[in-house]
């Protein structure tokens, strides 16, 4: 084999090789970002456990609006609702319960 054909040869084994290393690096980025807006909608969506009613519901900005609707209509002040006592989460699955909206209130 000549030297130019040796050093060509060389030159697409290197870029074969290195392509699908090339190509796993731009999916590891894409997958970290996917699991950074996953992350940050984590936070924003968590699942809560109704223990009156034996089901989970999302606590998303949807269920937000309806815990200070209820707060509304009891005139409390604003305390958050994993601050709250057992009897008090009970009331406003109760509540919550009896006031669904268009079933998007629980998984």
């Amino acid at each position: 084999m000549k030297p130019g054909q040796r050093y060509l040869s060389f030159l697409f084994l290197t870029a074969a090789l290195a392509a699908p290393a090339a190509t796993i690096t731009s999916a590891a980025s894409q997958d970290d970002r996917r699991q950074e807006d996953n992350h940050r909608n984590d936070k924003r969506r968590t699942r809560v456990y109704d223990r009156s009613h034996k089901d989970y519901h999302v606590w998303d900005d949807n269920e937000d609006r309806a815990y200070r609707r209820y707060l509304g209509e009891q005139r409390q002040d604003y305390r958050e609702y994993s601050r709250l006592k057992r009897t008090e989460q009970n009331r406003y699955w109760d509540w919550r319960h009896s006031h669904p909206d268009d079933g998007r209130d629980h998984n």
